[in-house]
């Protein structure tokens, strides 16, 4: 979005998930909704603080936006752009400063009844980026947007998500009043669409502590003082996030985002590639036979949202029956978007995840997902693991994702030697062991890796 954590980047991925974690009574599914991709889990990130990780793509709950023309008819009503009409017919023509400022704000603010110069400042700012002011040669005047309500309604959108964007940018300059706030804005913004029904000021504030903490490394005494003032400095944030049309009062109280809010926060999603279906886009996944969800994940025209709903749609039972046949009977590209479907089920799908201990190229998964939930289940000997590992890159290649197969090879066994795993898997009976190897002889950035692979390929070959 435009303005998130300490990086620059659209989010830090642990400190929104670490945000999403702290919801506690929310259910499930808003816990949840920063899911992990639709193949291939990105643990090793979590706690990652390069600037790739804080650009990776997340998943979003489905929303439901309101009509075009209702959200277009609510843009004329926000107090923030009904202070900026009358910001731009208030300056008429006039002379601006060099900075293509008014010269004084302060008779701006009382004339117009606005609190204050910094106030100004915002509405003047969105006033000239929307086109309701132009300046030319150090005089500001009336511009090419005439703003009325004969406007289409997607003229009026595309203003509004204008204006939500000059919003957001402010603050790099102190938009809320508050340091932290504006620190966290993106993720806080985010959070909430995430999670519809709203969320209690005091969740919220218990978010933005942990993400400050762990992203700024404050100390003590520093989250101590930040702990006693925040909640007054979020309130004052939300008040001025509702003046802009983002934030409102859930019939509970908690603040939520607004339909033009779910919208904008949709929009900024959607540019920085996030997956941020509505439900319309996701509905026509859920009738979908197993074998189809998964082909479609495995072309990449399926979001990783629609599996949610795929799976809402039948039992966990059912669901996870229906998805090991398919892998199965499928290759390596199919076990993966199975296996990684499969993470999403609880204990209830135990019964048809037993029964495909049964089956040569799935029994090593299944015994894993039984494991992590504390299920009697076989041990997987290093052997067992090698071969997942092998399986994992060789669906990644199936799904034309080779270059990032290296940054989930680097993350199978941490802190274990990458050259003895190679070496490790000429040895395991896999049928894709050697497209495995050929990728990481020729990709792979440590040359020590890549020369062990190009040697266990010959021996593989050999063999």
């Amino acid at each position: 979005m435009a303005k998130s954590g300490n990086t620059g980047n659209v989010f830090d991925l642990g400190e929104l998930r670490r945000l999403v974690d702290e919801l506690g009574t929310a259910p499930r599914e808003a816990r949840a909704a920063v899911l992990d991709e639709a193949v291939a889990g990105d643990a090793g990130d979590a706690d990652c603080d390069c600037p790739s990780c804080g650009t990776e793509a997340l998943s979003f709950p489905p929303v439901e936006l309101a009509p075009d023309a209702e959200l277009a008819r609510a843009v004329l009503r926000v107090p923030l752009v009904r202070d900026a009409r009358r910001l731009a017919a208030w300056t008429g023509t006039r002379q601006v400063t060099p900075e293509c400022l008014l010269p004084d704000p302060f008779l701006a603010a009382a004339e117009l009844g606005l609190p204050g110069p910094a106030r100004v400042h915002l509405l003047w700012v969105v006033a000239v980026n929307t086109g309701m002011l132009r300046i030319s040669r150090g005089t500001a005047a009336p511009g090419p947007l005439v703003l009325t309500g004969d406007l289409p309604p997607r003229a009026l959108l595309e203003f509004w998500d204008g204006v939500v964007m000059d919003v957001l940018d402010r603050a790099d300059e102190s938009l809320t009043g508050s340091a932290v706030v504006d620190e966290h804005l993106a993720e806080m913004l985010a959070t909430m669409y995430a999670v519809s029904d709203g969320l209690s000021p005091a969740t919220l504030v218990k978010g933005i502590l942990q993400s400050h903490e762990v992203a700024c490394e404050a100390r003590p005494a520093q989250m101590r003082q930040l702990a006693a003032s925040l909640p007054g400095e979020l309130a004052a944030a939300l008040d001025l996030l509702g003046y802009c049309g983002l934030v409102e009062r859930s019939p509970a109280g908690w603040p939520r985002l607004t339909p033009l809010g779910v919208w904008a926060v949709r929009q900024d999603l959607m540019r920085e590639g996030h997956d941020a279906p509505t439900g319309a886009e996701v509905a026509v996944f859920a009738d979908l036979g197993a074998g189809e969800l998964v082909e479609a994940i495995v072309k990449g025209s399926a979001a990783p949202s629609a599996v949610t709903v795929w799976l809402e749609s039948r039992g966990p039972e059912t669901a996870a029956r229906e998805l090991l046949g398919v892998a199965a009977s499928g290759a390596a590209g199919q076990r993966g978007v199975v296996s990684t479907i499969l993470e999403e089920l609880g204990p209830e799908a135990e019964t048809p995840v037993r029964e495909a201990l049964a089956e040569p190229s799935l029994w090593r998964y299944a015994a894993s997902w039984l494991h992590i939930r504390d299920l009697p289940a076989p041990t997987l000997t290093p052997a067992d693991n090698t071969w997942i590992a092998v399986d994992t890159l060789a669906s990644l290649i199936h799904q034309g994702r080779a270059p990032e197969g290296m940054g989930e090879f680097a993350a199978l066994e941490p802190g274990e030697d990458l050259v003895r795993l190679v070496e490790e898997m000429a040895l395991v009976e896999h049928p894709d062991a050697i497209v495995v190897l050929d990728m990481l002889g020729a990709h792979h950035a440590d040359a020590a890796v890549a020369k062990a692979a190009r040697k266990a390929v010959m021996k593989a070959r050999s063999r």
